[in-house]
């Protein structure tokens, strides 16, 4: 059976998180004496590292000497108003449910008014204040505590808000301060149960707010896997997942959340939104949950969903290859996509991803220095590659042996076409695993007043070279312009491929020192960014979703006609807008 572990075997996935920061407690990038970088706890394979290169790799692409005597703290009297109180609402409520199901904590309140967007929600909370912070939150333990919220909401006049993981990167969890009623989140992580497993037919009913990480370790105990793996997914549920129309790292092999999800039962105003059999495609005339992904909390409460599992696989294998340039990379991609052996995960890293890989390294012992040589040597000696610009894909393959080996054999052969080498199983692996570990570098750097985010967008195959350099010369175009410090870091990586195009991911950041309001700076920016991988032929997202932060976007994707259905749906399930966060079309 497959090793099916993220990170270190036995780490706790109930631990305590940070809240506001991203991930768990026990895990964070520290700088040791020295200024050598590190990460706490057991939690990850990178975890106890000492990374003496990743702080000079940071000063070298910024283009900035860090001051490790100059850092930005994070504000600890994080300011909460007052609760915005409906008393007869909250006397509902206090008759209706248990104490220990709402609660109007300071703390609670704040933490559940805000996402992980870096500049427009996570910087705000860290070093500012949020506009608007929610009145209370409510945890249901039930499709009957689901009903009953919903129906006091609209009794009294309130409004919901659905929070899952809260790992939100649109702004989506964002509460609109325009918003003058009362405010209840409406948290749905004690939903956390898989009520049924049926083996036979590989079907799982599982309640919305269960996350990634539970899901799969009680699926794995019985044998089966979801497939769904997004980079969020030890803190993201499944409701979120249905909610942002999510896509994970291994969609090649197992699809996207809409080709997992079979049907899904919502609670809204009006009563529940549900396909009553859970097939494998049914011709029933027009579905109305396939509007259910996407709906980023504006209809009602996700409560459950009938899933597609699949047994463990036989054999997981990760590889990894080294290409002379990203081109040459992309141009392999899309010969692969067209040979019908994707493997269940392949990503392409760019020449500054490939060395921010190798920052994190550890010191290399004597052995691993000479060998480290070795490959060096073979690589731009012997081959000829260029150290600014050679690339690396990460690949896991998955499945029977027979499957496995078919892939490894293709894959292998096209790399070859295009002067790929093989770059081994551990780098593969390493690479991989990495994903769930880096993300907690954001605000490891930000006290280094180094801001940044990751966006993504879907591109043709015939436009991928034209969105990465336009995005590359806007960016550098934009840093001048608002005369930010240094040079910006700006990165694309390929994660997903399909017949017709790719999902590229950008990191792009800055070095804030000096800057005044670097957040809104940084919005500005990404927002510049966005049109610009509009005009130049991608999409306002592929997987994140659209919330607050791309909704201006809309106009140029769906039609004058398709927004007026989809706002007749919503006035005609939600005529009080109780579920008025806003997101998307839905600002009015």
């Amino acid at each position: 059976m497959a090793d099916k572990s993220l990170a270190k075997a036995n780490v706790d996935i109930d631990a305590p998180v940070w809240g506001h920061k991203w991930g768990y407690r026990d895990t964070q990038f520290v700088t040791l004496p020295g200024n050598v970088t590190s990460v706490t706890g057991n939690r990850y394979a990178i975890s106890g590292t000492e990374m003496p290169g990743f702080l000079p790799f940071a000063e070298e692409m910024l283009g900035i000497q860090i001051d490790h005597n100059d850092l930005k703290l994070e504000r600890t009297d994080k300011p909460v108003p007052a609760p915005r109180e409906n008393v007869p609402f909250l006397t509902a409520v206090a008759a209706t449910f248990r104490p220990d199901q709402y609660t109007q904590d300071n703390y609670q309140r704040l933490l559940h008014s805000h996402g992980q967007t870096t500049a427009d929600e996570v910087y705000k909370v860290l070093y500012g204040q949020l506009e608007r912070v929610a009145d209370l939150v409510f945890y249901p333990e039930s499709e009957e505590d689901a009903v009953n919220i919903i129906r006091l909401a609209v009794e009294h006049n309130v409004c919901l808000v659905p929070y899952g993981g809260g790992t939100s990167v649109s702004c989506a969890l964002k509460l609109p301060n325009e918003e003058t009623r009362m405010i209840v989140v409406v948290d749905m992580r004690r939903m956390n149960k898989i009520e049924w497993v049926d083996q036979e037919n590989y079907q799982a009913c599982v309640q919305a707010g269960i996350t990634g990480n539970r899901l799969e370790a009680e699926l794995a105990a019985l044998g089966f896997t979801s497939g769904h793996e997004p980079d969020s997914l030890e803190l993201s549920t499944l409701g979120g997942w249905i909610a942002t129309n999510a896509s994970g790292m291994k969609k090649n092999r197992y699809g996207n959340i809409e080709n997992i999800v079979e049907s899904i039962t919502m609670i809204t105003p009006t009563g529940r939104i549900e396909q009553l059999i859970a097939m494998p495609r049914v011709s029933i005339g027009m579905q109305l949950q396939n509007l259910l992904f996407g709906s980023e909390g504006n209809l009602g409460l996700i409560t459950k969903a009938v899933i597609k599992i699949h047994k463990l696989p036989e054999v997981q294998k990760f590889g990894s290859l080294v290409f002379p340039t990203f081109s040459e990379g992309i141009d392999f991609l899309y010969a692969l996509t067209r040979a019908g052996a994707v493997p269940a995960s392949i990503r392409l890293l760019d020449n500054i991803q490939f060395r921010f890989g190798s920052a994190l390294k550890p010191r290399p012992t004597f052995s691993k220095a000479l060998m480290g040589k070795v490959e060096k040597f073979f690589l731009l000696k012997v081959k000829g590659f260029d150290p600014h610009k050679l690339c690396a894909a990460t690949i896991l393959m998955e499945g029977t042996a027979e499957e496995v080996a078919y892939q490894k054999k293709v894959i292998a052969k096209l790399a070859k076409r295009y002067h790929g080498i093989a770059g081994g199983e551990g780098n593969g692996r390493r690479g991989y695993m990495l994903t769930y570990a880096i993300a907690y570098i954001r605000d490891y750097l930000a006290q280094y007043h180094i801001i940044g985010e990751t966006y993504e967008t879907t591109v043709p195959w015939s436009r991928v070279r034209a969105v990465i350099d336009a995005v590359n010369k806007v960016a550098l175009a934009k840093h001048k312009e608002y005369g930010l410090p240094g040079k910006p870091y700006v990165s694309p990586r390929i994660t997903q491929l399909y017949h017709t195009g790719v999902c590229i991911y950008f990191t792009h950041g800055f070095s804030a020192k000096g800057v005044e309001n670097p957040d809104v700076i940084f919005g500005e920016i990404e927002h510049t960014l966005r049109q610009t991988i509009i005009d130049a032929g991608g999409s306002i997202s592929h997987h994140h979703g659209v919330g607050k932060l791309r909704r201006d976007f809309m106009s140029a994707t769906i039609s004058p006609a398709t927004a007026a259905v989809l706002k007749t749906i919503k006035q005609a399930h939600d005529p009080q807008n109780i579920f008025g966060i806003r997101n998307n079309i839905f600002a009015d």
